[in-house]
């Protein structure tokens, strides 16, 4: 599909679901004391500058698969290139979601220096992580990486346990081979080991108003997050829909990651062209 008639479809779809609302594009730039999916924001001191949503590709992210890398190459790739035609610069990719020949292919068709990068994994062991590193570069087809972090820690004192496979990642940056590293955790002990190491530099963590697949209740996981943003550390926000169980209950979901004040970022999971529109009409809809 030729790419003007490609966003004519789906601007079709998304009219179904919003007639009557205000157009798409007069939401992207946010008014004063508002906020918008496309507003800039920094990660921590990273110096990354990227849009407030980032594109997820791991809604029940696997075994290399998910819901969105189920729309196949060229299905999330569109997908992932329609969210940057809509000021969406960030694309939160992981190993575990399979989901790196779609970023790449997405890559094809946006300037590689406008997005935002993040990919994750899972290695525990030096050799590993330096042939992780290797090989998500080729999967990309990028030579640099954004933001590397290590996947899904739950070990406790994991920064002493794992020193030299940080130090590899660390080596990486020094080369420019990425720009930024940090950590998911899913485990508060973990979540707060990386909120006080000066090694993290972004955290990537899970946090929603009910506490659901949490590390700990809200409450903890805030003050937790706000300790490490304290220290300069970006913060990214996941789980942000409890994972689905917040479906029916989006726009709390979303005035609430909103008005935390420690997340710079949140990367959630559209699944097709309505669902990401209506993400970003709900973001631009809560009041700052």
């Amino acid at each position: 599909m030729k790419r003007k008639d490609f966003l004519k479809t789906v601007a079709l779809g998304a009219g179904a679901v919003w007639a009557g609302t205000r157009p798409l594009g007069s939401l992207l730039a946010a008014g004063p004391g508002r906020f918008s999916a496309a507003d800039i924001v920094t990660l921590g001191k990273t110096g990354l500058h990227t849009s407030r949503l980032a594109c997820g590709t791991g809604t029940v992210g696997y075994n290399h698969g998910s819901r969105q890398t189920a729309l196949g190459i060229k299905g999330l790739a569109d997908l992932l290139w329609r969210g940057y035609d809509h000021g969406l610069r960030f694309f939160d990719a992981a190993d575990a979601y399979g989901s790196h020949p779609h970023v790449a292919e997405a890559l094809k068709r946006v300037p590689r220096e406008k997005v935002t990068i993040m990919t994750k994994s899972w290695a525990r062991e030096p050799n590993q992580m330096r042939a992780d590193i290797d090989r998500y570069r080729k999967e990309l087809n990028t030579d640099y990486i954004d933001l590397l972090m290590m996947h899904c820690l739950t070990e406790d004192h994991w920064t002493e346990r794992f020193r030299p496979t940080m130090d590899v990642i660390s080596e990486a940056q020094e080369k420019g081979l990425i720009r930024a590293h940090g950590c998911s955790c899913h485990k508060i002990e973990a979540l707060r080991e990386a909120a006080k190491s000066p090694w993290v530099q972004v955290i990537l963590s899970r946090i929603n108003p009910i506490g659901s697949h949490m590390d700990a209740d809200p409450d903890t996981v805030k003050a937790t997050l706000a300790e490490a943003r304290a220290s300069g550390k970006g913060i990214i926000g996941m789980k942000i829909l409890g994972q689905g169980d917040l479906r029916t209950r989006q726009d709390e979901a979303l005035k609430y990651a909103l008005s935390l004040g420690v997340l710079d970022a949140f990367t959630i999971g559209a699944e097709n062209a309505a669902e990401q529109d209506d993400l970003i009409h709900r973001i631009a809809a809560v009041n700052g």
